[in-house]
C-alpha cells in the first residue's frame, strides 16, 4: 500500500523540486500537528491567510451553519444569497464609502484580474503601470504585473502594454499619463521583503492618478485584516484607492478574493458587454461565511491593534539573536539574518524545531515572520526560543 507521502508526489501537481512534505493531520490555533503528534508553531499563517488562526470556533460554527442551509445555488449575481450580501454590506461599513460595491471572486489572482479588467474597461485605456518586486498572482494577466523577470520570462508573451515602476520613487508618478488606466500597487510591498512607503510616495500615486483620470488599484491580499495593524493598510496610510484587491485573510480559512469599487465604477461590467466579468463559484456562500465570522472576530477583539503590541514583544524577544534588521509593522515581519546565507537551512530545518517558516518570493536576504493574529503572548515567547534554538544549530 501506498504511503501518502508517496500519493503526493505521484499525483499531487507539485509547484517545486523540494515540497516541504510535512503530514498535517489537524491544526488549531497557532499550532499544526503531525501525524506522529508532533506540534509545529505555524508563524505564516498559511501565507497570512489564518489571521484568526485554525479552526477559530466562530468561523468553524459559521461555516458548519452555512453548510446546513446551502451551498453552492447558481452561477455568481443571478441569486441573493445571504451570507454574500451581509459580508459584502460588512466590508463596506469598514471601508470608505467609495468603495461600497463588491464583487467576490476565487482567489487573489482571479481578484486582480477582474480589477485590471475592470480599471480598462471604465477607463476605455490599456497601459497598466506596476511595482518592481511586486506579486499579484500567478495567472497570465497577473503575471503580466508580477514585478519579477525570473517569474515571468518562462511564460512569455504576456499581456501588453503594461510598464514597470520602481516601487518608492517619486518618478513613479510621472510615469502616470493621460493613456494609463490604471496604477496597481501593493501599500506594503509584502514578497519583496515587507518594504513600507515612504513619505508620500502613496499620496503621489494617488494625486497623479486624480490628474490623470486613471484608477489607482491596492493590491491588500497581505496586508488586509489587521495583519500589518490596522484593519487595512490604505485606513492606516489614508489612501482611498478607486478599485481595493483582497483575499487570503478574507476567507477566514476558505478560498475568496474580491475587488471592490464604487456601484459606478463597478457598473461598467454589466452592460456592453453584460456579463462583463463572472465566475462560478465565486462568492461561494460557505466561503463568505467564514470570512465575515474571521472579520467580526478581528473587529471584536482588536487583532489589529494587539498586533501592533505583538510586534513589540517579538521584536523584544528576537533582541539578541543575530539578526541586523526586521522590517515591517503588526505581524508581517522580515527579519534579515547577519548571514542571509543560511536562510534555507533555517526554512528547511525548521520543523524539526517545531517551526514553520517560509521564505520571501523576490528578497532572499529575509525571512517571514507572520503568524496569526491570535498568537498569545506565550506562544511569542515560545516561538522565539525555537526560533534560538534552531538558529544557534544552523550556525
Amino acid at each position: 500500500m501506498p504511503s501518502l507521502r508517496q500519493l503526493f508526489l505521484e499525483h499531487i501537481g507539485q509547484t517545486s523540486p523540494s515540497p516541504l512534505m510535512l503530514e498535517i493531520e489537524r491544526a488549531e490555533g497557532s499550532f499544526l500537528y503531525g501525524s506522529d503528534g508532533k506540534d509545529y508553531l505555524d508563524l505564516i499563517s498559511g501565507v497570512s491567510v489564518s489571521n484568526t488562526g485554525h479552526r477559530h470556533p466562530a468561523v468553524v460554527a459559521a461555516v458548519k451553519e452555512q453548510a446546513d442551509r446551502y451551498m453552492h445555488l447558481m452561477v455568481y449575481g443571478e441569486v441573493v444569497q445571504s451570507p454574500q450580501v451581509r459580508y459584502a454590506a460588512r466590508l463596506g461599513s469598514l471601508l470608505p464609502s467609495s468603495l461600497g460595491s463588491v464583487f467576490f471572486v476565487n482567489s487573489g489572482s482571479e481578484a486582480i484580474e477582474g480589477a485590471l479588467k475592470l480599471a480598462r474597461r471604465y477607463t476605455g485605456r490599456n497601459e497598466i503601470i506596476y511595482f518592481g518586486n511586486a506579486y499579484h498572482g500567478s495567472t497570465t494577466g497577473a503575471l503580466s504585473v508580477q514585478g519579477s523577470e525570473l517569474y515571468r520570462n518562462a511564460f512569455r508573451p504576456l499581456m501588453p502594454s503594461t510598464t514597470m515602476a520602481e516601487f518608492n520613487s517619486p518618478a513613479a508618478e510621472e510615469m502616470i499619463t493621460g493613456n494609463t488606466a490604471a496604477v496597481l500597487v501593493e501599500p506594503v510591498q509584502a514578497e519583496a521583503g515587507v518594504i513600507q512607503p515612504r513619505d508620500t510616495f502613496l499620496e503621489g500615486l494617488r494625486n497623479a492618478c486624480h490628474r490623470h483620470g486613471a484608477m489607482l488599484i491596492f493590491d491588500e491580499v497581505q496586508t488586509g485584516f489587521g495583519r500589518t495593524g490596522s484593519l487595512f493598510s490604505l485606513l492606516r496610510y489614508d489612501i482611498t484607492p478607486d478599485i481595493l484587491v483582497l483575499a487570503k485573510a478574507l476567507g477566514g480559512g476558505m478560498p475568496l478574493g474580491a475587488f471592490i469599487s464604487s456601484a459606478e465604477i463597478m457598473s461598467s461590467l454589466t452592460h456592453d458587454p453584460s456579463l462583463g466579468h463572472i465566475t462560478t463559484f465565486g462568492g461561494h456562500p460557505v466561503c463568505c461565511a467564514a470570512g465575515l465570522a474571521s472579520l467580526e472576530v478581528i473587529v471584536a477583539e482588536g487583532l489589529a491593534d494587539k498586533a501592533m503590541m505583538k510586534e513589540q514583544l517579538l521584536r523584544s524577544e528576537l533582541a539578541g539573536m543575530p539578526f541586523k534588521e526586521i522590517r515591517g509593522e503588526g505581524l508581517l515581519l522580515a527579519v534579515v539574518p547577519e548571514h542571509p546565507e543560511i536562510i534555507p537551512a533555517l526554512v528547511a530545518q525548521a520543523p524539526g524545531h517545531g517551526l514553520l517558516l517560509d521564505y520571501f518570493l523576490f528578497c532572499d536576504t529575509a525571512f517571514r515572520i507572520a503568524p496569526p493574529l491570535t498568537i498569545t503572548d506565550d506562544e511569542i515567547r515560545l516561538a522565539c526560543h525555537r526560533l534560538k534554538n534552531l538558529t544557534e544549530d544552523v550556525l
